[in-house]
């Protein structure tokens, strides 16, 4: 019997998860102290009565385009997973035996940010660093790239071009720290925090914990957005979740608890009939995106499922609407050589360039000093009981297991978005 891992989003606060005793902490990184630990390594033999077996290692890469990136490894007893402190605190890989949530793209190396050029290709340079499982786009801005409007420091309206994703994934941590909690279950926490800051411009804080239990299958990851600015920010979200192999092949399948999902382009409408169903590798493949409006169970939660063909594996987002109101479905079936892949991404907004999300009220303004709430992800095969662990089920009955209907209306009329105007942005919004 194959095993299952789940990804449960929830929404909880970042410090609210404190043990009552007072925990173990090293510090790996902090721009305030001018502290560096290299090649840091921690385990349960070090650590007396805080279960395991368990380890957490702290390396720095070397040669080629990811000389002095910074890896942190975490080995709970079962689950692997690499977290990436360098760029933005992005997880590589969740390992598990022979299953992984991650893929195969071409970029091999983890390349440093000071290798990225933001704007090259048009402001698709974000791709020339891409081969995470996880990473997040924001927080300025998440979308695709193109000109918006913006006020500069005389106050005069201007224009700017904004790349793709944002910079968020490709900003190093300016603080890093290893917390071991004394108390049982004796939870292994990573803390990390990123700066996306500007002189007359934005002043937002990521604030992130990833941890996870020694001996468990489950790992949360914690993110809160904080605008140390005077006066409000937009902010824009996407939780950029990649899946290939073992996961992704041809019969694959996502389903979600959806009320409604368009195409993003003229190009995805084509084949929004198939949207849900995944095919083999095919070369010169064009990228397929599609965009939904997702139900929410009695807790406020939605649930997104990609299975294999054979309906013995997958893997399940679940994230709370009130924080990402919207999910992205990411198709990339090109062949293996140029990224076999396909994202499954809770978001604030659709990853459209920011004057459009802007025109359709998807954008976020934090107010001062607010700190908000987005999701925590949780990896394990007990958060969802699926009859004998298998998931082949039909998407109605997948849904009724986590207790959400599924109705998916594809809306006509808008097969014609962003390629013909913004007025047909129009028909995306909800009804």
């Amino acid at each position: 019997m194959q095993s299952f891992l789940t990804i449960c989003v929830l929404l909880a606060s970042l410090g609210g998860l404190a043990a009552n005793a007072e925990p173990l902490r090293h510090v790996l990184l902090d721009t305030a102290g001018n502290v560096r630990v290299a090649n840091f390594s921690l385990s349960s033999g070090d650590v007396p009565g805080s279960g395991g077996p368990w380890s957490i290692r702290s390396e720095t890469l070397h040669g080629g385009t990811q000389e002095g990136v910074d890896l942190v490894t975490i080995d709970a007893g079962g689950l692997v997973i690499r977290v990436i402190p360098t760029r933005g605190m992005s997880v590589l890989d969740v390992r598990r035996g022979d299953f992984r949530l991650g893929w195969d793209s071409p970029v091999k190396e983890l390349v440093h940010p000071r290798h990225v050029d933001l704007e090259s290709r048009g402001g698709l340079g974000w791709l020339q660093g891409f081969n995470e499982w996880m990473v997040r786009c924001g927080l300025e801005f998440a979308g695709h790239p193109g000109l918006d409007e913006f006020t500069d420091n005389t106050g005069a309206k201007a224009t700017m071009p904004l790349s793709l994703h944002g910079r968020i994934g490709n900003l190093p941590a300016s603080r890093v720290e290893v917390i071991v909690d004394r108390e049982p279950p004796h939870r292994l926490r990573l803390r990390g925090v990123v700066h996306e800051r500007w002189f007359n411009g934005p002043k937002l804080e990521l604030a992130t914990e990833l941890s996870i239990t020694p001996g468990s299958d489950v790992v949360r990851i914690e993110d809160a957005v904080t605008n140390h600015g005077a006066t409000p920010q937009e902010f824009q979200l996407i939780y950029h979740a990649n899946f290939g192999r073992p996961l992704l092949e041809q019969g694959a399948r996502v389903v979600a608890a959806i009320e409604r999902i368009a195409p993003m382009n003229e190009h995805a409408a084509r084949a929004i009939a198939s949207y849900e169903t995944y095919a083999g590798p095919v070369a010169g493949f064009i990228e397929e995106v599609y965009l939904a409006w997702p139900y929410a169970d009695q807790s406020g939660r939605s649930t997104a499922l990609l299975q294999n063909a054979a309906g013995d594996r997958g893997a399940t987002i679940r994230w709370t609407l009130a924080e990402c109101p919207y999910l992205g479905i990411w198709k990339n079936t090109a062949a293996e050589a140029d990224g076999y892949v396909t994202g499954i991404e809770p978001m604030t907004g659709f990853p459209y360039n920011r004057r459009i999300e802007r025109q359709a009220g998807r954008e976020g303004a934090p107010r001062p000093r607010r700190r908000v709430l987005v999701p925590d992800v949780h990896v394990g095969d007990r958060e969802l009981q699926v009859g004998d662990d298998r998931v082949d089920q039909s998407a109605e009955e997948a849904a009724a297991a986590v207790g959400l209907r599924v109705r998916a209306r594809v809306a006509a009329r808008a097969v014609l978005v962003a390629a013909r105007g913004l007025e047909r942005l129009e028909l995306l919004d909800p009804a």
